[in-house]
């Protein structure tokens, strides 16, 4: 399928509005309303209990997201949100006093919180230092001691773009008997991730920013060897075996990552999930990350262009993402100017992140610049 005709399936591109905010939330496609359009008819009289659909949608969009991670669909759970998805990983090793885990310092606070809480248990965190918006295997190495258990890491970082050689990590913690942890939120739909490959242990994202869904709709990839480690804290009726026998309370946990999904899911969002990865399958993620990287190399050559250096022109291809951003002075008068002109960005810590996806073309990326230029005053 073309480019226009993948941009067909986007309500929002006929409004005035350039949407380079997808590091942030998606918009929805025509995929989306129409699922919310079907769910809505059923839930209203055709089929208002629609059990049966979930448990179709469900187990389809596994199937869609395994594709997109490398990932046996029996491994992947559906959560709420990233954090408490994370939760699950901190809260259910078994540690004691004196481990150790490392972060860093660029990290999103949901990939920090769940682990600072364990501090009061004796865990020690030790954050590695990052450069010019980099973490490298290098500054982590520095920190690893006997007592490292964990290290997480953000696939790519949400503020400077930066995309992490989880190959590399991944095969140096395996080596060193580490838990290897990734947040995949800024990464998945964006880039190929291969967690088999990767050595990856646990790997959690969310829906609703690059693989444009809902809210409320999260997921993790656990191993089977990690998961036999872990100690499960919250448990409910759908995590047993013989989940449906209501009337005997038989404690048998199911042996794939679906005994963490406790009861009701977020019914509505993974059916909207599972509509909208239809998108992703179609184009193909090898495809989506070279049409994502051109797009990314552009904007930095048009940045250049008016004096402006993001962090990922410093980068090379493979550390690079759909996050172009820079640091600014007057970052807040830049934001206010570019929402004056309905050019849709985010505003962190003194940065403009900019995130246009593989369906943003050069033309709006030319526009969103020369908006930016008047901006700085040019």
């Amino acid at each position: 399928m073309s480019l226009e005709k993948f941009r067909e399936n986007f309500p929002h591109l006929k409004t005035n509005q350039i949407y380079f905010n997808h590091a942030a939330v998606g918009p929805w496609c025509i995929q989306a309303i129409d699922r919310i359009n079907e769910y809505s008819r059923q839930m209203s009289g055709e089929k208002i209990e629609n059990y049966q659909n979930l448990l179709k949608w469900s187990e389809r969009a596994k199937n869609k997201l395994a594709i997109l991670l490398g990932a046996n669909p029996s491994r992947i759970a559906w959560i709420d949100n990233v954090s408490n998805a994370l939760n699950v990983l901190a809260n259910g090793i078994k540690w004691r006093k004196g481990d150790e885990i490392i972060l860093n310092d660029l990290e999103f606070p949901s990939n920090v919180y769940p682990f600072l809480n364990l501090q009061k248990q004796g865990v020690e965190i030790k954050f590695a230092k990052s450069t010019n918006g980099k973490v490298n295997l290098e500054e982590i190495e520095k920190l690893v001691t006997p007592s490292t258990k964990l290290i997480s890491i953000s696939h790519v970082q949400f503020l400077t773009g930066y995309r992490a050689n989880l190959e590399i990590i991944g095969n140096y913690c395996m080596d060193k008997g580490i838990i290897f942890s990734v947040d995949a939120i800024q990464s998945a739909g964006v880039v190929d991730i291969n967690v088999e490959k990767c050595k990856i242990d646990f790997l959690a994202g969310g829906t609703q920013k690059w693989l444009m869904s809902s809210q409320g709709l999260s997921y993790f990839f656990i191993t089977e060897e990690l998961q036999s480690k872990i100690d499960q804290k919250n448990v409910g009726w759908t995590s047993v075996n013989n989940a449906w026998n209501l009337l005997d309370y038989d404690l048998s946990l199911k042996s794939g990552a679906d005994r963490f999904q406790n009861g009701t899911q977020n019914s509505l969002g993974i059916a909207i999930f599972d509509a909208v990865l239809e998108l992703f399958i179609s184009a193909g993620i090898q495809n989506i990350e070279s049409k994502i990287i051109r797009n990314t190399n552009f904007f930095e050559s048009k940045l250049r262009g008016i004096g402006i250096s993001s962090y990922s022109s410093n980068y090379d291809s493979s550390q690079k993402s759909g996050i172009v951003s820079f640091y600014h002075d007057k970052a807040n008068e830049i934001f206010n100017g570019l929402e004056q002109w309905d050019v849709k960005c985010a505003l962190r810590e003194n940065v403009i992140r900019f995130s246009p996806h593989f369906y943003n073309n050069e033309e709006e990326i030319e526009k969103v610049v020369e908006i930016l230029n008047k901006c700085l005053g040019n």
